[in-house]
C-alpha cells in the first residue's frame, strides 16, 4: 500500500504539472490540474498515515472529487461557462466532515461504521452525503455530455473524436461502476465486521487508474470551445419558434437549401450552423429549427448526407479522374474515416465498392 502512496503521488504530481502547464491551457484544464493536485495529497495523506497513524491529511476527498467532475464537464460543455465565488458552496460537505474528522480525531472506516459512539450520527450522514454527493454529480456530469454531443450535431458539419468527450463519458461510467463495486464491498465488510483492507487497497488503486487516464486525456483534449459561437438564443426557446410564421420558415428553408445545394457551400470542409447563418441570413436558433422540425433532420446529418450525395454523382462520372480520398475532400470530408463511415451508412457499401459497382454496371 505504501509504494501504492508514492507512486500515486508522484504520478498526480506530474500529470498536474502537464495538464497545467500545456499549451493553450483552457478552464477545464485548470479544473484537471486542481483535480491532479488534491489527488497527489490524498496520496500524500495515505503515505504519511500509513508511517504515522496519526497524521492524516484528507479524510473525505471524494467529495471534492464528485463537484470537481461536475465543474470539468460544465466548463468542457457550456460555451459561457465561468468559475465564480457561488461554486465555492459544492465544497461545504467537503469542508464540514474534514474539519469535524480533525477535530474529533473521527475516521470512517467500513468495519467500525456502525458502533455506538457519540459519532454515530455524522459516520451515517457522511455515507448519505457521498452517496448523494456521487449520484447528483455525476448524473448532471453526463447529461451535460450526452447534451453537448447531441448539440455538436446542431453546431457542426464534421466532428473530430475529441469534440465528442468520449473520454469523459467513458471515466463518468468508470467512476460510476468503481462506487458500485466499492459500495458493495463497504457493506459487506460493514455486514461481517471485518477489518479487511479491500475497500482501502480497491479505492486507491482505482485512484491511482484515474489519474493516469485524467493526465493522458487532459494533455490530448483541445479546447472544444472554438467550435462553438456566443448567442443569446438558446435552441429551447419554444416561445420564439411559436411566433415563426409558416411564411419565414418556407423562406429560411429555401435559402438553406440554395446554399447548401445550388451553391454547394457543404464543399466547405469547416462548415458550421454559424456560417450556415451567416450564409443565409438567418439566426442560428431558426436555421436550426427548420432543420429539426420542417426538414426532419439536424445539421451534422443533412450536410454530410449531400456530401454523400455528390460523392456519388462523382464517383459515377465517365470523366472521373480523381481518386476516392481526393472524392471525399472535394466534397467536404475532413477525413477518409468520417468520408467512409458515411458514405456505407447511406449507400451500404464502401467507396470503393460503390465505383466497381458502376464501372461493371457500364460495362454491362
Amino acid at each position: 500500500m505504501e509504494t501504492l502512496a508514492w507512486i500515486g503521488l508522484t504520478q498526480s504530481l506530474f500529470g498536474a504539472v502537464l495538464v497545467g502547464t500545456k499549451s493553450g491551457a483552457s478552464l477545464p484544464d485548470r479544473i484537471l490540474t486542481i483535480w491532479l493536485l488534491i489527488m497527489a495529497v490524498v496520496f500524500l495523506s495515505l503515505g504519511l498515515d500509513l508511517r504515522n497513524n496519526s497524521f492524516t491529511i484528507l479524510t473525505s476527498s471524494f467529495l471534492i472529487f464528485n463537484p470537481l467532475l461536475y465543474l470539468y464537464a460544465s466548463g468542457s460543455t457550456l460555451t459561457n461557462f465561468r468559475l465564480k465565488w457561488r461554486h465555492s458552496l459544492h465544497l461545504i460537505p467537503f469542508l464540514f466532515f474534514e474539519i469535524y474528522s480533525h477535530i474529533t480525531q473521527t475516521e470512517f472506516l467500513p468495519g467500525s461504521f456502525f458502533e455506538q459512539d457519540s459519532a454515530f450520527a455524522t459516520r451515517m450522514a457522511f455515507a448519505v452525503i457521498n452517496l448523494i454527493s456521487w449520484f447528483v454529480y455525476t448524473s448532471v456530469a453526463l447529461m451535460l455530455v450526452h447534451r453537448h454531443r447531441i448539440n455538436l450535431k446542431n453546431e457542426l458539419s464534421s466532428i473530430d473524436s475529441s469534440d465528442k468527450l468520449n473520454w469523459l463519458l467513458f471515466i463518468s461510467i468508470f467512476y460510476t461502476i468503481y462506487w458500485i463495486i466499492l459500495l458493495i464491498a463497504s457493506l459487506s465488510i460493514v455486514t461481517i465486521k471485518s477489518t479487511s483492507y479491500f475497500p482501502m487497497a480497491y479505492s486507491y488503486t482505482v485512484m491511482l487508474a484515474m489519474s493516469f487516464i485524467i493526465t493522458y486525456y487532459g494533455v490530448r483534449q483541445g479546447d472544444i470551445h472554438k467550435f462553438f459561437w456566443r448567442s443569446n438564443k438558446s435552441y429551447s426557446d419554444a416561445d420564439s419558434y411559436n411566433r415563426e410564421s409558416v411564411n419565414r420558415y418556407d423562406s429560411a428553408e429555401s435559402a438553406i437549401r440554395k446554399f447548401l445545394i445550388e451553391e454547394k457551400g457543404f464543399r466547405d470542409p469547416d462548415l458550421s450552423l454559424q456560417i450556415l447563418s451567416e450564409k443565409t441570413g438567418y439566426p442560428r436558433y431558426l436555421v436550426t429549427e427548420v432543420l429539426n422540425k420542417v426538414m426532419k433532420t439536424n445539421f451534422f446529418t443533412y450536410v454530410n448526407g449531400l456530401r454523400t450525395q455528390e460523392a456519388k454523382r462523382l464517383l459515377s462520372s465517365p470523366g472521373n479522374i480523381y481518386s476516392i480520398e481526393a472524392i471525399g475532400n472535394e466534397c467536404g470530408f475532413k477525413s477518409r474515416s468520417s468520408f467512409y463511415t458515411f458514405f456505407k451508412k447511406d449507400a451500404g457499401m464502401t467507396p470503393n465498392e460503390f465505383k466497381q459497382s458502376q464501372t461493371k454496371r457500364k460495362d454491362v
